[in-house]
C-alpha cells in the first residue's frame, strides 16, 4: 500500500511539471480524486484499524487477565514502517554527519540567513552537511507545523527551522543513538511481549490465553505504524500542489496582476483559477482576508464544538488524583519527573538532557523533538492522535488533552507526568 501511493506521487509529479494555465487547475482537481481514492481505501483503513482495535484488545485483557494497565504502550515500541517516528531518528543521523565538523557546528549555531545551504558547502564538512540535510527534505521537506494548511511554510521552503533540532541532536546525543535508541525500544517491547505470554500460560486457559494474545501482539506490530502513512501521502501531494500554484502565481506577478505571489492564499481554489483565466483581481478581496484572518488569529477555538456549533464546556470527573494535580488523558505509560520546556513554536525548542516538552498541540512535524525529550504533555489530542502513538513507539510517559497546560505550568518548573494515570504534579 505504501508502495502505490509513492508511485501514484511520483506520477502526479511527473505529470504535473508541463501543466500551467487553466490546465493546472484540470490536473490537481482530477489528482484530488485519486488522493481521495487512496485516502479512503477501504483496505487502507483496515490495515490501521486491525491496529487500533487489537490496541484496545490487549489493554482490556492484559486488565482483565493479568491486572495490567495500558499494556500495549510497551509493546508498540519501534515498530516498523512508521513514516512519522522514521523522521525524527533520521534528523538524528543527519546530526551524525555534521557532528565531525567543528567549523560547520559553529557556522550553525550563528546562522540567520534563509540561504545557509549554499554558503555551507565552502566549509570543512559542509558538503556533507548540506547533501544530508538535502537528503532529509526530499523525504520529509513537504512537513511543517499546521501542515493540513496548504500555505504554512514548509520546511523545503524554510529550511532553518530544522536548525535548532539539529543542533539539540549534536548536543544531547552520541554518534549513532538513533539506531540504538530504535533498538532499545524494539527489546523492551519483545521482553513485554513474552513476559506477558509467560504469566498468561500459567492461567486456566493459559494456552489459548497466550495463543490469542501473540496474535493481537503482532497485528499491533505488523499494522499500527501505517497508521502515520495515509497524512504523509496527503501532504505530499499537497506540497506538490502548493508548488505548481505559486509557479503560477510568480506568473501572475510578473504580468502585474498579483502584487506578490503569497496573495493567493487569500483566494479559494476557483477564484484563483478565475484570476488565471481573466489576468483580474479586485485587489480590495485580498486587502479584506488580509484584515479578516488577523483577527481570526486572536481567536481561541473552544474545546469541543458540536456540528450545530454549540460550545460545549465540562471538566474531567475523576478521583484520587493527588491534591493540585493537573488531568489528563493517559496515552502512554510511565512516570517521569523533569524541567518543563513550555514551547509553542518549534523553533523556539532548545533542550537539555531530562526535559518534558508543554505545547498546545503537536504533529508529525514536532517528532524530531520528541527524541530530545523525556515526556510530553499537550493541551489537545486523544488516544491516537500523532502525539500519542509517536510518545508511545518512543516510550516517552504522555499525558494529552490537559486544559491550559501551558499557561499553569510555567517554562523551568519541575514537574512529574504520570502517564499510567493521566495527570501532571507541578513539584
Amino acid at each position: 500500500m505504501i508502495k502505490k501511493s509513492q508511485t501514484s506521487i511520483e506520477e502526479l509529479k511527473q505529470n504535473i511539471q508541463s501543466k500551467s494555465g487553466t490546465d493546472l487547475f484540470d490536473i490537481i482537481l482530477e489528482d484530488i480524486q485519486e488522493l481521495r481514492k487512496i485516502l479512503f481505501d477501504p483496505q487502507s483503513t483496515a490495515v490501521f484499524m486491525t491496529a487500533i482495535n487489537a490496541t484496545h484488545w490487549i489493554n482490556e485483557k492484559m486488565n482483565e487477565w493479568l491486572g495490567e494497565t495500558n499494556a500495549a504502550d510497551i509493546l508498540s515500541q519501534s515498530v516498523p514502517n512508521n513514516i512519522t517516528s522514521e523522521m525524527g531518528l533520521a534528523l538524528m543521523d543527519v546530526a551524525d554527519v555534521i557532528r565531525p565538523y567543528q567549523q560547520v557546528i559553529e557556522y550553525l549555531q550563528n546562522v540567520k540567513d534563509e540561504n545557509f545551504l549554499e554558503k555551507i558547502v565552502k566549509l570543512h564538512g559542509g558538503q556533507e552537511a548540506h547533501d544530508a540535510i538535502i537528503a532529509f527534505l526530499n523525504k520529509y521537506g513537504m512537513r511543517c507545523s499546521g501542515e493540513i494548511d496548504i500555505t504554512k511554510t514548509r520546511w523545503s521552503e524554510k529550511p532553518i527551522t530544522l536548525v535548532p533540532m539539529i543542533l539539540s541532536n549534536i548536543k544531547n546525543f552520541e554518534h549513532g543513538a538513533g539506531k540504538l535508541k530504535f533498538e532499545q525500544g524494539k527489546q523492551e517491547a519483545l521482553k513485554k511481549e513474552q513476559e506477558l505470554l509467560d504469566r498468561l500460560k500459567q492461567l486456566p486457559d493459559g494456552e489459548e490465553k497466550a495463543n490469542e494474545t501473540k496474535r493481537m501482539i503482532d497485528r499491533i506490530r505488523n499494522f499500527i505504524g501505517y497508521r502515520e502513512y495515509p497524512k504523509y501521502g496527503y501532504i505530499n501531494r499537497y506540497f506538490v500542489y502548493k508548488q505548481a500554484l505559486l509557479k503560477e502565481a510568480e506568473r501572475l506577478v510578473h504580468a502585474g496582476v498579483l502584487l506578490e505571489k503569497e496573495d493567493i492564499y487569500y483566494l479559494t481554489f476557483e477564484e484563483l483559477r478565475d484570476v488565471v483565466q481573466t489576468n483580474e483581481l479586485d485587489y480590495a478581496i485580498i486587502t479584506k482576508r488580509k484584515d479578516d484572518y488577523k483577527g481570526y488569529e486572536k481567536l481561541t477555538p473552544p474545546r469541543v464544538l458540536t456540528s450545530e456549533g454549540e460550545r460545549l464546556f465540562g471538566k474531567y470527573e475523576r478521583e484520587n488524583l493527588p491534591a493540585e494535580a493537573l488531568a489528563g488523558l493517559a496515552v502512554s505509560t510511565g512516570v517521569i519527573e523533569g524541567r518543563a520546556r513550555v514551547i509553542l513554536n518549534m523553533e523556539d525548542a532548545n533542550f537539555e538532557d531530562g526535559d518534558i516538552l508543554v505545547t498546545a498541540f503537536t504533529d508529525p512535524s514536532w517528532t524530531p523533538l520528541f527524541v530530545s525529550v523525556k515526556g510530553l504533555v499537550t493541551e489537545v489530542g486523544g488516544l491516537m492522535t500523532h502525539g500519542a502513538v509517536i510518545a508511545r513507539e518512543y516510550g516517552l510517559p504522555a499525558v494529552v488533552g490537559v486544559e491550559n497546560a501551558t499557561k499553569l505550568i510555567q517554562d523551568g518548573q519541575r514537574i512529574r507526568v504520570n502517564g499510567t494515570e493521566g495527570y501532571i504534579e507541578i513539584l
